[in-house]
């Protein structure tokens, strides 16, 4: 079991000669972005929030985005991205809800006759 958040136990070749793992480089990185855009982008396709939660129905929706992702990202990465996901989505529906409370509150206040300054 590896120890660093962006090794994985099928990151084989990414040892360094002291038996440490290296930190992937740009263009890794950029593979596992290019990943993840293509699985999240097939999620939204088939309205899939939770990847983790619906895990059965996101693979069978979206197995081949979903299996270039985890090949070309570290696990930690993988379940990093799929919690975030679900993070950004629920605190925009929560700033959605806000704004949307405000709004009435602000409009029940004009019409008691406040007027902001």
């Amino acid at each position: 079991m590896s120890w660093l958040p962006w090794s994985s136990s099928t990151e084989k070749s990414s040892k360094a000669t002291d038996g440490g793992r290296i930190a992937p480089d740009r263009s890794s990185r950029q593979r596992c972005w290019e990943g993840r855009d293509a699985f999240f982008g097939c999620l939204d396709k088939h309205s899939i929030i939770d990847s983790i939660k619906e895990d059965k129905e996101a693979r069978r929706q979206c197995g081949q985005e979903i299996a270039e992702f985890e090949s070309s990202c570290a696990r930690a990465w993988v379940k990093y991205f799929k919690e975030k996901r679900v993070m950004e989505y629920n605190r925009d529906k929560t700033i959605e809800r806000i704004k949307k409370e405000d709004s009435e509150k602000v409009a029940e206040l004009k019409a008691q006759g406040w007027t902001p300054k």
